[in-house]
């Protein structure tokens, strides 16, 4: 079997590209406008090299926030130009409010305009190069699915949505089929005989295998994947693709072997990690609750007029080790909202007042719970802390849902920069999933990577 391998990035080359070619682009139109134009703010020399790195350090972190190198938005150019605007205007905001290290202003204020204009311009160019460069066909990565076909349903649809570039084009049964077996009729199924040329015929450049027991693989299937590791080709076991492309643990398909995938992040037991945690916990808890005082005033008149009531409410959650304690925050429902018993909050719930939804969607009714940071019942990062009631509802239904119970629970987290809020078991079991992939990877680059996103959340208004 001789096969051309086609070309195709990875998700972490792609962001990096992104991220890279960026910088190049912004920095060769600067460097271009002193050719063309009487353009005097940045000039490249070795004076102003710290200019030239914050401008560099504005575009990283400010592209980060306004999802520049979400590769679901860069792969769209309505959603790439809207934030390539929102991201420019930002840096040169800021740019300009740092006289310190950034060049003094120009005298003819025109300039500015140019240095803006070129930012804009030299990223929007370079990433219409890439929507029709890279995002195109040619570069997606062309995988075959070998598994049993009671798995391939959910796994096609999660894989479907998480990367533009990931292409599944097939599958091939891996149990021995007969009249009776369930189809499959959402994805083309190959003949398992057929397998070595379906690789060279649909330009596979990986084969995904999922399978709860792989004993049950068939002997034909089985020598087959024996062949292509000998040969070297790429073949992957699918909660390793899940995990790498959703940033979540598929705990939906983990059997009696559970404890294969939770290899829990060392962080969890690093004490060094941990004294930095709560150092950032108790800062960032205070300096959250001086900006809650100093808000107070218009919360104060928001829940007069919108609201029509007491100000804080207090409720009973499951925090670390599944011990309870009053979480604090800034009603924003009705009073009495459950005299008809525990609900779910729903999108548009009906029980959430005028001024609450807004205390909602920008996270201000979050702001108490600096508090129970301060006192070492939350982190400011980690799970959502649940009601109990739920909590023994859900662990009965959902494998492993204590589990996320071994970490203190958090005012943000993983689960809640990337879904909304939970309103049912399903999308209490895709919290659970980001939940135990944050305790299997917790990191300080994660906790940045997260706090970088909750700042995306607040800003686009997307709390619920």
């Amino acid at each position: 079997m001789k096969r051309k391998k086609g070309i195709h990035f990875e998700v972490s080359e792609r962001k990096i590209l992104l991220r890279i070619v960026d910088l190049v682009m912004v920095f060769l139109a600067i460097y271009s406008l002193s050719f063309f134009l009487d353009f005097e703010y940045i000039i490249f020399n070795e004076e102003n090299t710290v200019a030239l790195v914050l401008l560099g350090i504005y575009i990283t972190i400010f592209g980060t926030v306004f999802e520049l190198y979400d590769l679901q938005k860069a792969s769209k150019l309505d959603t790439t130009f809207r934030n390539i605007v929102i991201t420019t205007s930002t840096v040169v905001l800021f740019y300009l409010l740092t006289p310190v290290l950034s060049p003094y202003l120009p005298e003819e204020r025109i300039q500015i305009v140019y240095f803006y204009l070129a930012i804009i311009i030299s990223i929007l160019l370079w990433r219409l190069i890439y929507i029709n460069l890279i995002e195109s066909p040619r570069f997606y990565k062309r995988v075959l699915l070998v598994g049993e076909v009671s798995n391939i349903d959910g796994l096609v649809k999660a894989l479907n949505t998480s990367d533009p570039n990931y292409k599944i084009v097939g599958f091939i049964n891996s149990e021995v089929s007969t009249d009776e077996s369930i189809k499959f009729k959402g994805l083309k199924e190959f003949e398992a005989k057929h397998f070595l040329d379906i690789i060279d015929k649909e330009r596979i450049s990986e084969v995904l295998v999922a399978s709860f027991n792989t004993e049950s693989i068939i002997a034909e299937v089985y020598h087959d994947l024996m062949l292509l590791l000998e040969r070297g080709f790429k073949i992957r076991e699918y909660t390793q693709v899940y995990e790498e492309l959703l940033y979540r643990v598929p705990i939906q398909f983990v059997g009696k072997d559970f404890y294969k995938y939770f290899p829990f992040s060392r962080s969890n037991e690093n004490k060094l990690y941990i004294f930095f945690q709560r150092g950032f916990d108790v800062v960032f808890a205070i300096f959250g609750l001086i900006v809650g005082i100093a808000l107070l005033p218009l919360i104060l008149l928001g829940n007069l007029l919108g609201n029509r009531g007491p100000l804080f409410y207090s409720q009973e959650r499951v925090g670390r080790n599944s011990k309870t304690f009053r979480i604090l925050k800034l009603r924003t429902m009705i009073v009495n909202a459950e005299k008809d018993g525990i609900k779910w909050a729903k999108k548009d719930d009906k029980r959430v007042t005028a001024f609450g939804k807004f205390l909602r969607r920008s996270r201000l009714d979050e702001i108490p719970q600096f508090y129970n940071v301060l006192k070492g019942e939350m982190s400011i990062i980690g799970p959502r802390p649940e009601r109990p009631f739920f909590v023994s509802e859900l662990s009965r239904i959902i494998p492993f849902y204590e589990t996320r119970h071994i970490i203190k629970p958090g005012l943000t987290g993983w689960a809640q920069v990337n879904t909304r809020y939970g309103s049912s078991v399903d999308d209490s079991l895709t919290k659970l999933q980001y939940d135990l992939y944050y305790i299997k990877h917790r990191s300080m680059f994660l906790d940045f990577s997260i706090s970088i996103k909750t700042l995306s959340t607040i800003l686009y208004y997307r709390g619920q």
